[in-house]
């Protein structure tokens, strides 16, 4: 049965979703805490080395 889409069409849709939730799911949660947790280490080190603690 030809629904008017073709079997390629139907394969690259498909590729497309799975590329997206792939992509929203595990690719920017992972980003976000290696940047959040990149700036966090950078500050530590800055406040170990160089600045100190903060304080008034």
């Amino acid at each position: 049965m030809n629904n008017g889409i073709s079997t390629t069409s139907q394969d690259k849709r498909k590729l497309e979703w799975r590329t997206f939730f792939l992509i929203t799911v595990v690719l920017f949660p992972v980003l976000s805490v290696m940047f959040v947790g990149g700036y966090g280490f950078i500050v530590w080190m800055m406040q170990a080395l160089f600045f100190g603690p903060p304080g008034h």
